[in-house]
């Protein structure tokens, strides 16, 4: 099956073909027609399997011009670089259209991405907490919105956007198609769609955590963080086929380190991103990995959903995460449009948990590597490494001792005195030695 196939427009199969795109991905294919019936969907896919092509081609099929320049199509992704990847291709796509795409993020100017807004769009895509400023701002109308995309739903909700997406339903028409998108179905998820979705039909392309046939997985057991540096050093100097290496990181402190400690070696060939970086900082970073200046970008996972990098030949997870579905995003980066992909993940005593929640969530084994010969255990450990010792209290409750070693100073004599009340009649007997009426009442 090709993009021919499909019912689409002359403009959008030359686009298509300008792209290099010629066959459709097992989601797209699948989205395709339900999309167009004009019926709600629940679509289901890994990362990298195209689900931004599986929306973007049916609603542009369906797009109609119009005079009021609002937005017709509103597409709400979790991160900015969500937004310039989305946008990216929707501007591929509409090439040979006058469909005008934009895309709003925190993070900028407010008044820039009003004015922008005022001079017309019909898709846009952007962050939920800046469609909610813009909205609030009276920069931006929603209510000839036809069609809502809410892409990588379930990291958007572990975000803790659940209340922004709610007030954004509220400034739309009842009135619309709602697509959904995402990598893995959550209690949250299910939630959402029940509360705002009209029965929608469910498009899975794979299983919700199946490792992608086409990424070639394998881990080392590696005794600690200082190992892991001399093993990734050691690959990097091994291996020629490593060229464009995406190396994950469960902490943005961990992320920072590790740019530390391997910049050392590849100064120019080393980028680090995670959210404190700055907006320019992070596209910088991720242009020169992009265009081959840097060599191994280092992310942590929040960005694994941002990233729409090509012909990344391996993903390092340097540290696993904590959450089993954060692994498939990370390893979705490599192996991409049919293309061959390697994942490597340094696995410590540590983690020997997490790597049992991952293969289960796969239902499948990864494969263990043997260490280098010639790899230098490290004996030094971090902070975090070393084990803490509590020590038990065998003494007991100690007694309380009553504290006398407040200050104390004996009073002068003439603050010793005490006021005792005097009656009258001992008055009189010490003055005149007898009892002194005060004399008889009158009568």
């Amino acid at each position: 099956m090709t993009f021919r196939d499909l019912n689409l427009s002359n403009p959008l199969w030359n686009a298509l073909d300008d792209a290099g795109y010629t066959k459709p991905t097992t989601i797209q294919a699948k989205a395709f027609s339900v999309i167009m019936s004009g019926r709600d969907v629940q679509g289901i896919a890994q990362t990298g399997t195209g689900k931004t092509i599986a929306y973007l081609l049916p609603l542009l099929k369906m797009w109609t011009f119009s005079k009021l320049r609002h937005p017709q199509i509103l597409i709400i992704v979790p991160t900015r670089e969500l937004v310039v990847q989305v946008v990216g291709q929707g501007e591929e796509l509409t090439k040979y259209t006058s469909a005008v795409v934009k895309g709003v993020y925190g993070g900028t100017n407010l008044n820039t991405q009003a004015a922008e807004i005022a001079e017309g769009l019909d898709i846009l895509v952007g962050t939920p907490g800046r469609l909610l400023d813009l909205g609030y701002h009276g920069a931006l109308n929603l209510k000839i919105i036809k069609k809502l995309v809410i892409d990588e739903v379930d990291e958007m909700l572990n975000l803790g956007f659940r209340s922004q997406l709610k007030h954004i339903m509220e400034l739309l028409p009842e009135k619309r198609q709602n697509l959904m998108f995402s990598a893995t179905i959550t209690e949250d998820v299910e939630m959402l769609i029940s509360e705002y979705f009209n029965s929608p039909e469910k498009i899975e392309a794979a299983p919700s955590g199946s490792p992608l046939t086409n990424i070639n997985q394998v881990l080392y057991r590696v005794p600690n963080f200082n190992t892991k540096i001399n093993l990734l050093e050691l690959l990097l100097a091994k291996r020629a086929d490593m060229t464009k290496i995406l190396i994950f990181v469960s902490t943005k402190a961990l992320a920072d380190e590790l740019y530390t400690n391997i910049s050392e070696k590849y100064p120019d060939k080393t980028g680090v991103i995670h959210s404190n970086k700055d907006q320019n900082f992070r596209f910088n970073a991720v242009n020169k990995f992009q265009d081959g200046s840097f060599r191994m970008l280092i992310a942590t996972d929040i960005i694994a959903r941002g990233l729409d990098i090509e012909d990344v030949s391996h993903v390092i997870n340097f540290d696993l995460p904590d959450e089993p579905q954060n692994y498939v995003h990370r390893i979705g980066r490599t192996g991409r449009a049919d293309k061959k992909g390697e994942s490597i993940s340094l696995v410590s005593d540590l983690e020997l948990d997490y790597l049992d929640d991952i293969q289960d969530l796969m239902k499948f084994i990864v494969p263990i590597t043997e260490l280098p010969d010639d790899l230098v255990i490290s004996t030094e450990l971090t902070d975090a490494e070393i084990p803490k010792i509590q020590m038990k209290n065998i003494l007991g409750k100690l007694p309380k001792v009553k504290d006398d070693s407040s200050a104390f100073q004996e009073k002068k004599a003439k603050n010793k005195k005490v006021n005792i009340k005097v009656r009258h009649t001992d008055k009189m007997m010490a003055k005149y030695g007898k009892k002194k009426t005060r004399g008889q009442k009158k009568k």
